[in-house]
């Protein structure tokens, strides 16, 4: 069984499945990304639990859904109950460092500079930490990425280069104590600052174009057709899939990631690696870009690569996975309490025996992508779950979609109204409705079960399910709840109200 009390968590950011070259052939080069894979188990299903950046390291870093936690959206803290698993591991005793990008402070996308409580405020270095450094020109520059057509910027200035520095530090000075360290870019998230050869590595190249760009979106959402108006009426006739500072930064990132490597073998060789990014990137297919208000695999399927001394080597998990999963794991892994509030399951048998499937069903969810401005659609709730094969989003305010990913992998085809597919769809929907009652979904309700497809929905009622959730007793931060009725220690935490 892999455990271990020296951990490696390292994570990027908008790094689709398909941006790691072992994952999918496409001409991008990420070599020390599959040395990773090739030591250890690649996870060919893994999912963000919501893909924007802020909920999708929520869902990581607490092993709660964003709902659950108070994370809607970016800029946006999340709940002061939530407790992170590097809080969690340091009342184990274990040395956590966070070093990157957090966005879980509620601060703007930089963050506020500031350590929160379970990290060690030494190596802490989020991106405002690091826009304290430069001149008010630097900082200008480094958010302009044509500036890289003009110029080249060293390495030694990018944010990535300074985040591999201090992890490698912290290495070289506390591989002899239990730790979890967290090692967490930006890149290659725009503005993409990246160094030669990088930053010019990609400027001829195309990535493949999939049929799913030239989706016709007659049977989508309808706020899908508002969010991809623009691209669906151009003419794509000669459409070039072109990204180069993305793609360069790709390249890069995962330049640094090898330097990190390198460190781990020579200062802590038996210690464990996690790797994996928060969510994708459209890229244009069904239309549409960036990230949003949508469960297709293009931006809620991600890498995710795990590696150790008694880790499977060169092996490829189909099962499906979530960021759901990585706290209770990571816990399990160190030998840690397992608090009944973690929402997700461990996969360390799954890691330890990869034909064993631990996660029947895996969910997503979206609410809001930013807080602070428009542009990205409002208020957009959805709510998925998958099953390794069929994969259902209930759109609260338009219309849902299945899709069967094993004969349809670019989501072409909305089987939601066929015949032939209700039953599937129906178990699927009664999966995801009690997903949300176990979860205290505080969106839960009526309208989620009764849609137009499901014609044995239960009536409307004020009431619902009659049940009343509390969270449950969390060690060393929460004692057990009390019953309103009775001013008691709570029985159970999930019971019919009164």
């Amino acid at each position: 069984m892999p455990k271990s009390r020296k951990i490696v968590f390292i994570m990027t950011d908008t790094q689709r499945w398909d941006m790691v070259n072992c994952y999918r052939e496409t001409g991008l080069k990420t070599p020390n990304l599959d040395r990773l894979a090739a030591d250890g188990i690649r996870y060919e299903r893994a999912y963000t639990t919501q893909p924007v950046c802020q909920p999708a390291r929520a869902g990581i870093f607490t092993g709660q859904y964003p709902h659950s936690v108070g994370s809607w959206t970016n800029s946006y803290g999340i709940s002061d109950t939530a407790k992170t698993v590097g809080q969690r591991l340091s009342k184990e005793g274990v040395h956590t460092a966070y070093i990157g990008k957090f966005h879980l402070d509620g601060g703007d996308y930089f963050g506020l500079g500031r350590c929160p409580d379970g990290w060690d405020p030494d190596y802490w270095y989020d991106m405002k930490n690091f826009l304290d450094e430069l001149t008010e020109e630097e900082r200008y520059d480094s958010r302009k990425s044509a500036l890289m057509w003009e110029r080249d910027f060293p390495e030694t200035f990018t944010y990535g280069h300074k985040c591999t520095d201090k992890a490698i530090d912290f290495l070289k000075n506390y591989n002899d104590e239990d730790f979890f360290l967290v090692l967490s870019y930006d890149e290659p998230h725009d503005p993409s600052i990246c160094p030669p050869p990088y930053s010019t590595m990609y400027k001829d190249y195309e990535f493949p174009i999939s049929e799913n760009v030239y989706d016709d979106m007659h049977d989508k959402p309808e706020h899908h057709k508002v969010w991809g108006r623009r691209v669906m009426e151009s003419d794509k006739t000669n459409l070039k899939l072109k990204a180069p500072f993305l793609f360069g930064c790709n390249s890069y990132v995962d330049y640094e990631i090898g330097r990190v490597m390198d460190a781990v073998e020579q200062y802590a060789e038996d210690a464990i690696v996690i790797y994996t990014s928060d969510h994708g990137d459209m890229l244009c297919s069904h239309n549409l870009g960036g990230k949003g208000p949508a469960a297709y695999d293009e931006i809620t399927r991600i890498p995710l690569i795990i590696k150790g001394k008694d880790v499977p080597r060169g092996v490829v998990d189909p099962h499906p996975v979530s960021h759901i999963n990585l706290t209770p794991t990571i816990l399990d892994m160190m030998d840690a309490a397992m608090p009944p509030v973690l929402e997700g399951k461990s996969i360390l048998r799954e890691i330890d025996d990869p034909s064993v499937r631990v996660n029947d069903y895996i969910f997503l969810e979206f609410g809001r992508y930013e807080v602070d401005h428009d542009g990205f659609g409002g208020f957009q709730p959805l709510r998925t779950v998958f099953d390794g094969r069929y994969k259902l989003t209930v759109n609260l305010l338009t219309s849902d979609e299945l899709y069967d990913v094993q004969t349809d992998p670019g989501e072409m085809n909305n089987l939601i109204a066929s015949e032939a597919h209700g039953e599937i769809r129906d178990r699927l929907h009664d999966v995801l409705l009690n997903h949300m009652n176990e979860t205290r979904d505080p969106f839960r309700g009526y309208y989620w079960e009764r849609r137009p497809w499901r014609k044995d929905a239960t009536e409307a009622s004020w009431d619902y399910t009659l049940m009343t959730r509390q969270r449950d007793e969390d060690p060393y931060f929460e004692d057990r709840q009390l019953d309103y009725g009775t001013g008691l220690p709570i029985e159970k935490a999930t019971r019919l109200k009164g």
